[in-house]
């Protein structure tokens, strides 16, 4: 961080790694090894956890080298959850735990938007996983004609929680419009403040890939909310928000706001 050599006042507090809340977490599509070595100089202070999207895992080459590079870059780093239901719709979750122990990843990421799961058998999934990883569990469906209602959010959030989670993932895809956005990408904002009455703060990572949707979570729940699904392009412009340095939160942490 800069902030001595600027000096600059009246900047909101940020969480220091390692985060429970202020998380960002980076979305990796297929960065290749030169492109995540050149990310992690630029944004390995900013960046709490690497998400492999969906199932890009299993095309990465040189995966191992690449787990490995985030891991000693202090970054935990796990694979999508469609991956995850991939193992599962086959009847291969035995296989994908020794996909765990053979990669040396210890977070793993349980969903169920893609395949129709009881949630009574996701909790029994985050269960088993919790004894041997920190578990994330994702909440919503990729279905956008699928509509969950605020009630059903809360209950599986209450419930995965209890089953073990770390953090709760509210289901927004890569292109920010299932879940807890519209199709046009905006945000379901009766919905987020229904889930915010009953789930702690902290216990949730929003998937936020657009930037008016970062702006909008961080105008109301502040620089150290949960973001996910970040592009590594993307990071330190997402941190110039949290922190009040971008037009579009300029004036959201002075003490005198003249907007």
């Amino acid at each position: 961080m800069n902030h001595e050599l600027f000096n600059l006042a009246q900047l909101p507090e940020r969480s220091s790694k390692p985060r429970e809340s202020g998380l960002t977490m980076v979305m990796d599509k297929g960065l290749s090894m030169r492109e995540a070595e050149d990310f992690l100089g630029n944004g390995s202070t900013y960046t709490d956890i690497i998400k492999l999207g969906f199932g890009t895992g299993f095309v990465t080459p040189n995966l191992q080298d690449k787990i490995n590079l985030y891991k000693s870059a202090g970054i935990p780093v796990y694979f999508g959850g469609t991956l995850f239901e991939a193992y599962v719709v086959r009847n291969q979750f035995e296989d994908y735990l020794r996909l765990l122990d053979k990669t040396g990843i210890d977070y793993a990421e349980v969903s169920d938007g893609s395949i129709e799961m009881h949630h009574d058998t996701k909790c029994e999934y985050i269960r088993k996983l919790a004894q041997r990883a920190t578990v994330l569990s994702e909440v919503g469906s990729k279905d956008a004609e699928k509509i969950i209602p605020p009630y059903e959010w809360i209950e599986q959030m209450e419930s995965e929680i209890s089953a073990g989670v770390w953090k709760v993932i509210a289901e927004a895809r890569e292109s920010g419009t299932v879940g807890i956005f519209r199709g046009t990408g905006e945000v379901r904002s009766g919905l987020v403040a229904e889930i915010i009455r009953k789930i702690p703060l902290e216990k949730i990572v929003w998937e936020a890939p657009l930037k008016s949707q970062q702006v909008w979570f961080i105008k109301l729940y502040g620089a150290n909310v949960n973001l996910g699904n970040i592009a590594p392009n993307e990071l330190l412009a997402l941190e110039t928000l949290r922190l009040g340095l971008r037009g579009d939160s300029f004036f959201f942490f002075l003490e005198n706001n003249p907007a």
